[in-house]
C-alpha cells in the first residue's frame, strides 16, 4: 500500500496580494514569514530583484516588503516571492495616468452640445485574496445597479420561461441557457429506460444539421450516466471556455428502437461585461495617442492632442456598463442595456443624428458623421464576387467536396487559403476556373481538412468552414461467447471498421473502466479492440457489450468452477531391493500442484527421490529402493479436499542354496486371465512387465504374443534379462499392443513358460454427429448416439460444446461429464443460427470431438392465436375468424393450420390443405346438423403453437337473423337532386336467411324501366341513372323474411329551374323612385322560390343593370334614378336551382320628370387640434465646472405653441443678461455663461398655453478646479494643469470677433 502523501506546509504566515496602481504613483507588496530568520527572494517574470532607484526591498524580523517606484507601464507583471520551497506569485496591474478633458466644437449656436468634466480616478481598492459578498455598492453580475434618485425605477424583467412539457420519452429536457464569453455551461437531459427494450440513443445537434458527436474536443465534452436504482439515463453536454460563435440553436435527439423523441433549445453567449476599474475618459483617447502610448511614453502637450479619430465603441456596445463604470454626469436611459447604437444610426435618416446623439450622450458628432460614412462605405456590395461562399459546408469522411465561389471578373486570378496558409494545386486539391466560376475539390477528405477556407481576389476575401463527418464506426468481427474455468484468463476480442476507433465496453449495461486492482484491461491493436480479465470469477458472469457509434455487439461470458478429477490413480508396488520405484497419477486441471507424503510425512526431493509435474502428470521416483522405503504414498492436490494413496512393498529376496542343476522358474502373481491379474496399461504410455526369474544355470528368456517372438527389431520394444528377473517393456503402448503375453524360460534342467494378460485402454471414439431433436425460444434438445469404441472402459459421460455458425469459437456447456445421450441446451439467442457437438469421456479422458450437427436456429413455437370465433355460420358452411398472436418471435409466421371434428371423436381433420396467410377462413361442405370443434394453430419455423379453441362445440345449422334496415342518417332527411343527375342509393340490410327485397314508389312497386334495383345479402341500391320531375316522390323499401319484415323510407325531391315571374307592373313613379309589382311564378322548380332579381335599364343604352339581388317580396321600389330619363325594368325568379331561364318584363317604360331641387352643401364640424404643453424629454441634473458655459436642454411640444418661461429658484430669469433662452423645432436651452458658485440651484422651465401648462425642473451643481487639482499626485502635473487653465481663460478673455462673443464658444 502506498504511503500517504505528506501535505505540504507553506513557510508563509501572510501572502502578498495583487495590486493596482496609477502610472506614476508607488506600490508595496508585504509578506510575513513564519521563521523569523527565512531567507526571502523577490522576482519579477521569474528573474531576480536586487534593490536599486526602481525597486526597494526591506527585512524587519519575519516582516518583508517590496516598493516599486514610480511605477510605469513596463512594471505591470508577475511577481513573486520565496521563502525555502515555498512560491507565491502576484500581478501588479497598472492604470493609465488621467488625462485632461478634451472639448468638443459646437457645430453651431443653435445645436445642442453636452460638455464632459474631467473625471479623477478612483484609488482602486485592493482587491482580497478570499472572495467578498456582493454588496449594495458593487452589483455583481447577476445583480442591477440600484437607479439614480431622481431615475424612474427600471422595469424587472424576467428571464423567459424556457419550460418545456415533458412528452415521449425525456424526464427531463434539456433548457435553454445564457453563458458569457470564456465561461462554461451544463446541458441535462434524462430518459428513463424502465419500459425500453433497448439501451437509449441520444445525437446531439446544432442547428439543423451539424452532429456534435465528432466536434468533441476542447470546447466540447458529451457524457453518459447510468442509475441502476431509479433506471435513468442522465445524458449531458458540457460547453467548456464559450465563444460568440457558440451561440444559436440546438437539437437533443433520443430514440430506442421505434420510439423516438426530441427537443429543441437555444444558447445565447454574451460578452463579459466591463470591469470595474473601466476609466470612461480612454474611450476619449485619439487613436494616434492609443498607438504612440503602446510605444512609448509621450507629452500631453505636445500640441497633436486633435490628431487622430476619437473611438467610441468601447462606450456604444453597451450604455449600462457605461453608466457603472464612470461617474460622467450625463445620465443615459438604462432601459435598454445591450442597444448598439450604431446600428440605430445607420438605420436612421441623417435628420435624427442629432437628436439620437443627445439621447445617447454622443458629444463628438464630426467624429459620428466621420464612422457613420466609413460604415457605409463597407456596406457596399463586394466587387469582386458576385457569389460567395456558402458559410459553411460538411462533407463524409474520404469523400470528396467541391466549393464554388463566382467572381466578377473571369480573367482574375484567386487564392485558396487553409486557416490562412495558401494551398496550392496537388493530388488532393484540384483548382478550376470555369468562366466566372473558381472551384476548389478537395478529395479524400480527411479529418485534418477540417478547418477555414477562404478565396481571396485582390483585397477582397470570401470564407467559409468546412466540417468534415466521420462515418460511423461499424464492428466487423463480432464478439463471441465464452466458457471458462474459475481464474482462467479471458479475452473478448472484436474488430471494427477503421483504426484508432473509440469504443466503449459495457458489462449488463454499466460501463467498463480500469479500476484500480486493473481487473479490466483495454487493449487496441489497429483494428481490433480486446477486453481482458485477467483472473475471472463467478462475478465476472454476465453479457459483455462492445459499443461504437455506427453499432454495438454482445457476447455472453460464463464461468465455471470445476471439481478436479482423477484421470488415472496411483496403484500399490512391490519392488526388489535397488529397483526403482514409480508413483504415477493424473488429474484434470495442469495448473493444480500437489505435495507427496509418506506415512503422513512429507516427502522432500533428494539424490534418490524424484518429485516431477508434467501437464496433468504427478510423478514420485524412488531409486535404488530400500526397505526403510516400504510405506504408505500419498499425494494431495493443493486446494481440494481430497487425496490419492497407495502402497510400496518391499519385496526381499531370499537366496537359498541349491544344487547347481536348478530348472528354471517364474515367479509372477499375475498369470492367468481374469480381471485381477490383467495388466491394464493406459495408450501412449509405457508397458514394463518385470518378471522374477530363478534358475542355475541363468536361464533364457523368450517373450512371444500371439505365436510371434518379440524381439527387439520393433523400436518400441526393449527386452532385457539380468540376474534374478527379466523386464519386457513396450514405449507408447497403442490399441494393438492388448493382448496375451507368454514367456518361456529355459535353461539345461528344463523349461518354464506364464501367460500375462494386458489390456490397453485408451480414451473412447468420437460420437458421431448430433441430432437436434426440438428447439424452443432460447433452447434446444440434441440427442447422439454412443460411440462405437468406449476405449476399453465405460463411458463416464459426454461434453456438451456449441458455437454460433459465423463464429470461430465453440463454448462448453457442460464441465462435468454428462451421463445421459440427450441434452437441454439453454441459454441461447433466439432467430442466431447454432452448431452443437459432443465428446465422450471414459476413465481414461476425453474423445476427439464429434463431427458438428446441422446448422439450427433456435425458435420458440408462437402463442396461440387470439380471439377465435364464429362469424357466420349456413347449413353447409361456417366462417371463422381470429387475430395474430401476441407474441410471434424473432422469424416469420409461415401461416395458420385449421382443424375440426365432431363432438365425441378425437380425430381432428384439417380443414385446408398446407396453411392460409389469412386471419379468416370460410370451411364448406359440412353436414347439416353437426356438432363441430374447432381449432387454429400458428405455424412457425419451430412448429405449430397451442391451439386456440371455442369453449363449446358449434352446431352446423343456418340461425334465423330477424331482417333489420339500417337506413343512413343522410337518407332519414328528403334527397334533393337537380334534373338530370344521377341517383345511387345504397342501404345495407342484414337477415338470414337471404330477405326478400321489395321497393315501391307511392305504394306502387318500381318498374325496371323506372329505375334499376339490384339486391345483395347485406345491402340493395337504387340506381336512377338520369332523373327527371317524375321521380320526385316517396320510396318504400320493404325486407322479409318469412312472417317477419322490417320497411324504410326514402323521400326524393327532383329540383329545376324556377319559371319567370308573372304581370311585372310599373304601380307609381315620383321623383327618383318607380315602384314596380308582380306576381310570383307559376313553377317554382319544384321547391321554394328564394327571392328575385331585379333589374333596370335606360332605353338609351339598354344596358342592365342589376338593382336587387334575391328581394324576397313581391313588390319593389328602384330609388336613385336619374332624371329625364325613360327606364325599362326586369325580374328573375330565384331558387335552390338558380335564376329562371327567362326574366319578366315590364311593357311600359317609367319616364322621370325633371324637377327643381334646392342643393344643400354638408355641414362639416371642424376637429380641435389644440394640445395642452407636454415635455417630451425633461430636463437632467447636472455638475458643471465654474467657468465654463453650460447647457439645460429639454422638448416640448403643444398646440398652439406654448409660452415657454425659465425659473431658477422659482425666480424667474427671462430678463437676465447671463442667461440665453433658445427653442428651436420644440427643443428648449438655457445657456448659462460662466456659471459661478451662486448660479448652482434648481431650474424649472415652465411651458403654457390656452389649454394648459406643464413643468420640468432639474438640479444644476457648480464645482470649482480645486476639486480637480487636488487630485494630482506630482507638482509637474499641477503645472501643467495650471498653464492650461492660464491658456484657456486668456483665449476666453479675448475673443477674436464678435461673432465668437455671440456664439460663446471658449
Amino acid at each position: 500500500m502506498p504511503e500517504p502523501v505528506k501535505k505540504a506546509v507553506s513557510a508563509f504566515a501572510k501572502k502578498p496580494k495583487s495590486q493596482e496602481a496609477e502610472e506614476g504613483s508607488s506600490v508595496v507588496f508585504e509578506a510575513e514569514t513564519e521563521k523569523p530568520d527565512a531567507k526571502v527572494k523577490w522576482q519579477c517574470n521569474a528573474k531576480d530583484i536586487a534593490s536599486g532607484n526602481q525597486y526597494a526591498i526591506a527585512a524587519n524580523g519575519n516582516k518583508h516588503s517590496l516598493t516599486i517606484k514610480p511605477i510605469s507601464k513596463e512594471d505591470a507583471n508577475v511577481y513573486a516571492v520565496i521563502a525555502g520551497s515555498s512560491k507565491v506569485k502576484f500581478d501588479l496591474m497598472v492604470l493609465p495616468k488621467p488625462e485632461a478633458p478634451a472639448v468638443a466644437p459646437a457645430d453651431g449656436p443653435g445645436e445642442p452640445s453636452v460638455e464632459l468634466e474631467p473625471v479623477p480616478a478612483d484609488k482602486p481598492a485592493e482587491p482580497s485574496a478570499e472572495p467578498t459578498a456582493p454588496s449594495e455598492a458593487a452589483p455583481t453580475l447577476d445583480q442591477t445597479p440600484a437607479p439614480a434618485n431622481n431615475a424612474p425605477p427600471a422595469e424587472e424583467v424576467q428571464p423567459p420561461d424556457t419550460r418545456q412539457d415533458l412528452t415521449g420519452l425525456f424526464t427531463e429536457k434539456p433548457n435553454s441557457g445564457e453563458v458569457t464569453v470564456g465561461a462554461n455551461i451544463t446541458f441535462v437531459a434524462k430518459v428513463n429506460a424502465e419500459s425500453l427494450l433497448k439501451k437509449p440513443t441520444i445525437k446531439w445537434f446544432k442547428g439543423k444539421w451539424m452532429d456534435l458527436a465528432s466536434k468533441s474536443g476542447k470546447h466540447l465534452q458529451l457524457t453518459e450516466k447510468y442509475d441502476r436504482n431509479s433506471k435513468v439515463y442522465t445524458f449531458e453536454m458540457q460547453v467548456i471556455e464559450a465563444k460568440p460563435n457558440f451561440a444559436g440553436a440546438y437539437r437533443c435527439e433520443v430514440s430506442s428502437r421505434d420510439k423516438f423523441d426530441s427537443c429543441n433549445f437555444e444558447l445565447a453567449v454574451h460578452e463579459a461585461h466591463a470591469p470595474e476599474g473601466f476609466d470612461i475618459r480612454s474611450a476619449f483617447r485619439r487613436t494616434s495617442e492609443a498607438k504612440k502610448r503602446s510605444g512609448g511614453h509621450s507629452s500631453s502637450i505636445d500640441g497633436k492632442e486633435d490628431s487622430g479619430e476619437l473611438d467610441f465603441t468601447s462606450l456604444l456596445k453597451k450604455s449600462s456598463s457605461f453608466l457603472k463604470a464612470s461617474t460622467r454626469n450625463v445620465q443615459v436611459s438604462t432601459s435598454e442595456t445591450d442597444v448598439d447604437v450604431w446600428d440605430i444610426l445607420s438605420a436612421a435618416p441623417p435628420s435624427e443624428y442629432q437628436k439620437l446623439a443627445f439621447q445617447h450622450g454622443i458629444t463628438d458628432l464630426r467624429g459620428m458623421l466621420k464612422r457613420l460614412k466609413k460604415m457605409k462605405k463597407e456596406e457596399k456590395k463586394s466587387e469582386a464576387f458576385l457569389k460567395k461562399l456558402d458559410p459553411a459546408y460538411q462533407v463524409q469522411k474520404g469523400h470528396k467536396i467541391k466549393l464554388a465561389v463566382e467572381v466578377a471578373n473571369a480573367d482574375v486570378d484567386v487564392k485558396w487559403l487553409k486557416n490562412g496558409q495558401e494551398i496550392h494545386p496537388s493530388g488532393r486539391y484540384i483548382f478550376e476556373s470555369v468562366g466566372n466560376m473558381r472551384y476548389l475539390t478537395i478529395n479524400h477528405c480527411s479529418l485534418a481538412d477540417d478547418a477555414a477556407y477562404s478565396c481571396v481576389v485582390g483585397e477582397e476575401k470570401s470564407t467559409t468552414e468546412l466540417f468534415v463527418k466521420e462515418p460511423p464506426i461499424t464492428i466487423v468481427k463480432n464478439l463471441e461467447d465464452q466458457m471458462v474455468m474459475k481464474g482462467e484468463r479471458v479475452e473478448l476480442e472484436c474488430e471494427v471498421s477503421e483504426e484508432g476507433a473509440n469504443v466503449k465496453w459495457e458489462k449488463d449495461g454499466v460501463e467498463l473502466t480500469r479500476d484500480e486492482s486493473f481487473k479490466y484491461r483495454f487493449k487496441k491493436d489497429g483494428c481490433k479492440h480486446t477486453l481482458i480479465i485477467n483472473e475471472a470469477t463467478k462475478e465476472d458472469c454476465g453479457h459483455y457489450k462492445v459499443k461504437t457509434n455506427g453499432g454495438e455487439s454482445m457476447a455472453e461470458l460464463l464461468v465455471e468452477e470445476k471439481d478436479l478429477e482423477v484421470y488415472q490413480s496411483i496403484a500399490d508396488l512391490t519392488v526388489k531391493a535397488k529397483d526403482q520405484a514409480v508413483f504415477k497419477c493424473e488429474v484434470s486441471d495442469e495448473t493444480v500442484k500437489g505435495t507427496w507424503f509418506k506415512n503422513g510425512v512429507e516427502v522432500k526431493s533428494d539424490a534418490r527421490i524424484n518429485i516431477s509435474h508434467i501437464g496433468r502428470i504427478h510423478k514420485l521416483t524412488i531409486d535404488e529402493v530400500k526397505p526403510e522405503d516400504e510405506g504408505d504414498y500419498t499425494f494431495v492436490p493443493d486446494g481440494h479436499a481430497f487425496n490419492l494413496s497407495a502402497k510400496l512393498n518391499f519385496l526381499e529376496v531370499k537366496i537359498d542354496y541349491v544344487p547347481r542343476q536348478d530348472p528354471p522358474k517364474i515367479h509372477l502373481d499375475c498369470m492367468g486371465r481374469t480381471s485381477d491379474t490383467t495388466i491394464v496399461v493406459v495408450a501412449g504410455n509405457k508397458l514394463r512387465l518385470d518378471v522374477p526369474i530363478t534358475g542355475d544355470p541363468a536361464p533364457t528368456v523368450i517373450w512371444t504374443k500371439s505365436d510371434k517372438v518379440l524381439t527387439e527389431a520393433d523400436g518400441r520394444v526393449h527386452v532385457e534379462t539380468t540376474k534374478g528377473h527379466c523386464v519386457f517393456v513396450i514405449e507408447g503402448t497403442e490399441r494393438q499392443d492388448e493382448g496375451i503375453y507368454h514367456v518361456i524360460v529355459r535353461n539345461p534342467a528344463g523349461e518354464d513358460t506364464a501367460e500375462i494378460n494386458v489390456k490397453v485402454v485408451d480414451v473412447p471414439d468420437p460420437p458421431k454427429a448430433p441430432k437436434i431433436l426440438s428447439m424452443g425460444e432460447d433452447f434446444c434438445v440434441v440427442q447422439w448416439d454412443p460411440p462405437l469404441f468406449d476405449g476399453g472402459q465405460p463411458i463416464i459421460g459426454y461434453v456438451i460444446e456449441r458455437k454460433k455458425t459465423k463464429s470461430y469459437r465453440w463454448m462448453r456447456l457442460n464441465f462435468d461429464p454428462y451421463p445421459n445421450t440427450t441434452y437441454e441446451a439453454k441459454r441461447m439467442i433466439e432467430g442466431v443460427a447454432y452448431e452443437m457437438r459432443v465428446y465422450a469421456v471414459n476413465g481414461i479422458g476425453m474423445s476427439r470431438h464429434s463431427p458438428a450437427s446441422q446448422p439450427f436456429v433456435p425458435v420458440a413455437p408462437t402463442s396461440e392465436p387470439l380471439g377465435l370465433c364464429v362469424d357466420d355460420i349456413s347449413d353447409t358452411s361456417i366462417s371463422l375468424k381470429w387475430r395474430p398472436p401476441e407474441r410471434i418471435g424473432s422469424v416469420e409466421l409461415e401461416g395458420y393450420g385449421v382443424e375440426y371434428c365432431k363432438e365425441g371423436t378425437d380425430e381432428w381433420i384439417p380443414a385446408l390443405q398446407g396453411l392460409t396467410d389469412r386471419t379468416s377462413l370460410i370451411i364448406k361442405d359440412l353436414t347439416t346438423g353437426d356438432k363441430l370443434q374447432f381449432r387454429v394453430r400458428a405455424h412457425n419455423m419451430a412448429g405449430p403453437s397451442a391451439p386456440a379453441t371455442m369453449a363449446q362445440a358449434i352446431t352446423i345449422r343456418e340461425i334465423m337473423q330477424r331482417p333489420k334496415i339500417w337506413l343512413p342518417r343522410n337518407l332519414r332527411q328528403t334527397l334533393i337532386k337537380k334534373v338530370g343527375d344521377t341517383v345511387n342509393i345504397v342501404i345495407p340490410f342484414q337477415g338470414k336467411p337471404r330477405p326478400k327485397v321489395t321497393w315501391s314508389k307511392d305504394g306502387e312497386p318500381l318498374e325496371p324501366t323506372f329505375a334499376s334495383v339490384r339486391n345483395s345479402d347485406q345491402d340493395t341500391i337504387l340506381f336512377i341513372r338520369k332523373t327527371e320531375r317524375k321521380h320526385s316522390g316517396k320510396y318504400d323499401l320493404n325486407v322479409q323474411i318469412e312472417n317477419v319484415e322490417d320497411t324504410a323510407s326514402v323521400t326524393l325531391q327532383i329540383v329545376d329551374l324556377p319559371g319567370p315571374p308573372l304581370k311585372l307592373t310599373i304601380t307609381e313613379v315620383w321623383g327618383f323612385n318607380v315602384a314596380l309589382e308582380w306576381k310570383p311564378p307559376k313553377d317554382n322548380g319544384n321547391c321554394e322560390i328564394l327571392g328575385y332579381n331585379i333589374q333596370k335599364a335606360d332605353k338609351k343604352t339598354m344596358e342592365w343593370y342589376t338593382v336587387y339581388e334575391q328581394y324576397r317580396r313581391t313588390h319593389s321600389v328602384v330609388p336613385d334614378l336619374i332624371m329625364g330619363n325613360d327606364y325599362v325594368f326586369r325580374v328573375y325568379s330565384i331558387n335552390l336551382v338558380g335564376l329562371s331561364e327567362d326574366p319578366c318584363d315590364t311593357i311600359d317604360s317609367a319616364h322621370i320628370n325633371k324637377t327643381g331641387i334646392s342643393y344643400k352643401p354638408p355641414t362639416h364640424k371642424d376637429h380641435d387640434f389644440t394640445e395642452a404643453p407636454k415635455f417630451t424629454h425633461p430636463l437632467v441634473n447636472r455638475s458643471i465646472i465654474a467657468g465654463y458655459n453650460a447647457t439645460l436642454s429639454c422638448s416640448v411640444r403643444g398646440i398652439p405653441k406654448p409660452k415657454v418661461t425659465w425659473f431658477k429658484n422659482k425666480m424667474d430669469i427671462s430678463n437676465e443678461a447671463k442667461f440665453r433662452m433658445l427653442s428651436r423645432q420644440g427643443v428648449l436651452t438655457l445657456e448659462i455663461r460662466k456659471p459661478c458658485l451662486f448660479d448652482g440651484g434648481v431650474y424649472t422651465c415652465k411651458a403654457v398655453n390656452d389649454s394648459g401648462e406643464d413643468v420640468v425642473e432639474c438640479k444644476l451643481e457648480v464645482r470649482l478646479w480645486s476639486i480637480i487639482v487636488s487630485k494630482w499626485t506630482t507638482a509637474s502635473e499641477c503645472a501643467i494643469m495650471i498653464a492650461v487653465a492660464v491658456v484657456v481663460f486668456t483665449k476666453r478673455k479675448k475673443p477674436a470677433n464678435d461673432t465668437e462673443k455671440s456664439s460663446g464658444m471658449g
